[in-house]
């Protein structure tokens, strides 16, 4: 475990070898002391005379000891604690390329909560590991091991009194992992399931007023907060007793040596200056004895958390090569895809070929596919069978990259980040200029609620975007896709949150921005698709039917399902008289 944890050290392997060996020397001063004192007690015991610097000497060597040992402990914690932070920034920096390389679909299954816990909450435990227990558990090893390999010299039967603690005190400890270890996946499970419920408590603050639902979620977060309570104190409740028991036992080296020493002594098997030494060593090496061995409880837990973040990071990357895009067009061609989140396949051999400058509309009923199409090529995920190509050219067999270089892409969410409008579009295109920004926002109908806000373009989105609506933010991410001005386009409910008035206009924009252009609609509102060059109908993973608007109606009972649905829809309404006076709906 240690050999994991010191590849991600890289050079500060040896400010972590150089705080072991400084905080070495510091133990070693913490133990001199009681050398020292012997060597006043020997010859009080011997009724040998001293002069008084002798007693002094050794008194100021005590004190020097004392001092040395503070200095070189709190230096090799410094270098531990420095080599720890380091050590700590390569190895979120080595799990955020992991993740990089990942399904993003895959990274956003885990939850908030969960990569919160391994990415902050998880690693910051490992700095405990690395700035204490490998320099000082080590080091406080390394100094008993001595101790005790002199007493042998000194006198081997009152060592082995010495080591006969040591025993009941590892069964103790060992009982207390037994019983610790046995609880600690539960106690990971609910702490993981903790964080996802706050995250989405909070999140989901304002659902859960509108509906008044307070006391239902709220009893969620109860439950999952004391849920959290309750196993970290039957973890702890376990281990306690045994906890107690060998706090208690392991630092009191003297606990057989000196009643059986005494009649050792007394009998003539052993003498009262080596019964003195040895007992002046045991008091030495009790507590760097026990400190060392205190480390021990977090191995367990370290242990755990790196398994937990090497299965995060060992998870299949994303099928990619480093090759740049040598399509001959852009036009796309779904063979035979197939899809399966986890174990059930929701796509069943999709085949279309999307022509290049056509516009392709995907329709379909809600669960029927279209979304996970788009995010298929995309690359959101890999294909569990078959393949995706753009201008021949397979998904695969380029970079994410060189396929986000073709691809504009406008989601029904879509997420902006807490900076300047202005930035947040010119994500589409980091070298543009202000006055490129600009225009991409007047062509995605940005103007008129530019012109509300009090800093215009340069004004904060807020967390997430919440300073704006949400058929605000859908202009200002079409905004971006406008300023990208890739080949192909695809647009995922991009007039999701339009009132009718500005889809109107969006509508207009998007028939300017995409002449030319491979694109892909999903759209629900199927008006809005009835010009499109072909339309694919998809009913649970599967193609019932592709063509025009007309050809479909005719040929396709699912797309008629589909049209007099949207029919009905579009003639469904409510008059204000009928409301208030209990009238009919029409």
């Amino acid at each position: 475990m240690f050999k994991k944890v010191l590849e991600y050290a890289g050079e500060y392997r040896k400010t972590i070898y150089a705080s072991m060996a400084v905080m070495l020397i510091g133990i070693v001063m913490n133990v001199l002391p009681f050398l020292f004192l012997y060597q006043l007690i020997e010859p009080l015991l011997l009724h040998r005379n001293v002069d008084v610097w002798y007693v002094a000497w050794r008194a100021l060597a005590i004190g020097i000891c004392g001092v040395l040992y503070a200095l070189f402990y709190v230096k090799g914690l410094a270098l531990s604690h420095q080599a720890a932070y380091k050590t700590l920034k390569n190895l979120r920096s080595s799990l955020q390329g992991k993740l990089e390389r990942q399904p993003l679909g895959t990274i956003q299954e885990k939850g908030v909560g969960t990569l919160k816990k391994m990415f902050i909450d998880d690693i910051d435990s490992i700095e405990l590991l690395l700035a204490h227990a490998l320099p000082e558990g080590l080091s406080n090893v390394a100094v008993p091991l001595f101790v005790f390999i002199a007493m042998f010299f000194a006198d081997w039967k009152l060592a082995l009194l010495s080591l006969c603690a040591l025993p009941l005190g590892l069964i103790a400890m060992g009982a207390m992992y037994k019983a610790g270890t046995s609880k600690m996946g539960a106690y990971y499970a609910s702490a993981q399931k903790m964080n996802n419920t706050i995250v989405e408590y909070i999140n989901g603050m304002e659902v859960v007023k509108v509906f008044n639902r307070d006391g239902e979620s709220y009893k969620r977060f109860e439950q999952d907060v004391r849920g959290y309570r309750d196993f970290t104190l039957a973890w702890y409740k376990v281990c306690w007793p045994w906890m107690a028991l060998y706090n208690s036992i392991l630092p009191c080296l003297a606990l057989f040596t000196l009643p059986i020493g005494a009649y050792l002594v007394l009998s003539g098997a052993s003498t009262l200056p080596d019964l003195a030494l040895v007992l002046c060593m045991s008091f030495g090496a009790g507590a760097p004895l026990l400190r060392a061995l205190s480390f021990m409880s977090t191995l367990p837990q370290i242990n755990y958390k790196i398994t937990a973040l090497e299965q995060l990071m060992n998870a299949p990357a994303l099928e990619q090569k480093e090759n740049p895009f040598s399509g001959k067009d852009h036009s796309i061609s779904f063979e035979n895809v197939r899809f399966a989140y986890k174990e059930e396949e929701v796509l069943h051999g999709i085949s279309l070929t999307v022509p290049e400058g056509s516009l392709t509309a995907l329709v379909g009923e809600s669960g029927s596919g279209k979304s996970t199409l788009a995010k298929l090529l995309v690359h959101y995920y890999d294909v569990t069978g078959g393949s995706i190509q753009v201008g021949g050219q397979d998904l695969r067999d380029m970079s994410v990259e060189a396929l986000n270089d073709r691809i504009s892409y406008v989601s029904q969410e879509q997420f902006l980040f807490n900076m300047s409008l202005l930035e947040n579009i010119r994500l589409g295109k980091p070298d543009a200029t202000d006055k490129e920004v600009l225009a991409a926002a007047e062509k995605a109908q940005c103007g008129e609620f530019l012109a509300r806000l009090p800093q215009g373009i340069h004004t904060m989105a807020g967390d997430g975007g919440k300073q704006l609506s949400g058929g605000e933010r859908q202009r200002i991410s079409l905004a971006r896709a406008i300023l990208k001005d890739a080949p192909i386009v695809v647009l995922d409910e991009a007039t999701a949150f339009m009132d009718p008035e500005n889809e109107e206009k969006m509508n207009a924009a998007i028939a300017e921005i995409i002449k030319g252009k491979t694109v892909i609609v999903i759209a629900h509102r199927l008006h809005s698709i009835v010009s499109a060059d072909q339309i694919c109908v998809l009913n649970n993973g599967r193609i019932a039917g592709i063509g025009r608007h007309e050809t479909l109606l005719e040929n396709c009972p699912e797309y008629a399902k589909l049209w007099q649905a949207a029919e009905g829809s579009a003639a469904w309404g409510i008059t204000a008289n009928a409301a208030l006076e209990g009238g009919d709906i029409q």
